[in-house]
């Protein structure tokens, strides 16, 4: 049996849970979501004591609120330590704060196949920054992520923005960086600038109602038009920023794109199944359920072939 997609939302009964202990256990699962979840402590903890042992699984989604004590942060850790597969994890709104990312941490920074991480809206300051940095190794280190989202974390001041700018700036692997509806202001946009400029990986910044204004945008014009990245999107909505600018920006990356793939074709991307914040509101996957009213509702679908081996809705 090939490895299936599990995504829940709601509160999950005892047979629910024991179903993916079961297929987790059997290696049967690549994704699991319990976005959202309403489950005791008792069967979060069952289920990370079975995802410690998976190696099918590639992506976990945790998101709003499902690790939500100090004492599911260490279980998540222990599991972490034990499990070699995971390659996307999602914890976007979960109250971790800097103590619970310090706890987290370790587990996060010697975990092996790990490329991926939403930290979006987890109530993080400068020192989980300072962790963070440690997860974006420079040049020549081992390997780090690829895709980090710090979205709505307020609590970062600009000393914590420049750390992780300079970070950013000599890591060698990372290609999504997501700090949308932070306050980020024209001055951390222009450490940012920098950071772009100096990467050779960096494809993705989202910078979404960061507080950016004109000034801003034409730091970044100046670095896309005289510097060559591998910067192909820049997201500046919801910012005090002219529409001329943008166009600008957006013209000149899409020539730079165009550019690419004329002389060497566009390279093969791998397609993630998105677990991030606020974009997994976009249900048109054939896996999503999205729940209706308060009552569970479980799906569990082969990858790639779309048969549906389950399907519990109470509509």
């Amino acid at each position: 049996m090939l490895p299936s997609s599990i995504q829940i939302s709601g509160p999950l009964s005892g047979a629910e849970v024991r179903d993916i202990c079961r297929g987790l256990r059997d290696n049967a699962v690549r994704l699991l979501s319990l976005r959202g979840c309403r489950l005791c402590d008792r069967d979060f903890g069952r289920i990370c004591r079975a995802l410690a042992g998976a190696t099918s699984l590639a992506q976990l989604n945790l998101n709003l609120g499902v690790v939500s004590s100090p004492s599911r942060i260490k279980q998540l850790a222990e599991a972490l330590r034990t499990n070699r597969s995971i390659q996307s994890l999602f914890l976007h709104g979960s109250p971790l704060t800097d103590a619970g990312l310090a706890l987290l941490n370790p587990a996060l920074a010697l975990h092996p196949a790990l490329v991926a991480l939403d930290l979006g809206d987890c109530m993080l300051g400068d020192e989980a920054i300072n962790l963070i940095c440690g997860l974006l190794p420079p040049d020549g280190a081992k390997s780090g992520l690829k895709e980090l989202t710090l979205s709505a974390n307020p609590g970062i001041t600009p000393k914590g923005w420049s750390r992780l700018a300079i970070a950013v700036a000599h890591s060698s692997q990372v290609r999504v960086l997501n700090l949308d509806y932070n306050p980020l202001g024209d001055h951390v946009a222009g450490m940012l600038a920098v950071a772009v400029a100096s990467s050779r990986t960096l494809e993705v910044l989202d910078l979404e109602g960061t507080g950016l204004t004109n000034q801003s945008a034409q730091t970044l014009l100046d670095m896309v038009e005289n510097y060559p990245t591998a910067l192909r999107s820049l997201v500046l909505a919801e910012n005090s920023i002219s529409p001329e600018l943008q166009q600008q920006i957006c013209d000149l990356l899409s020539e730079g794109e165009e550019e690419e793939e004329v002389a060497g074709g566009a390279g093969d991307t791998q397609e993630w199944e998105r677990g991030r914040e606020p974009a997994a509101h976009q249900r048109g996957s054939s896996s999503w359920m999205c729940p209706s009213d308060p009552s569970s509702q479980m799906v569990l679908m082969t990858s790639g072939l779309g048969d549906s081996l389950l399907a519990e809705t109470e509509m």
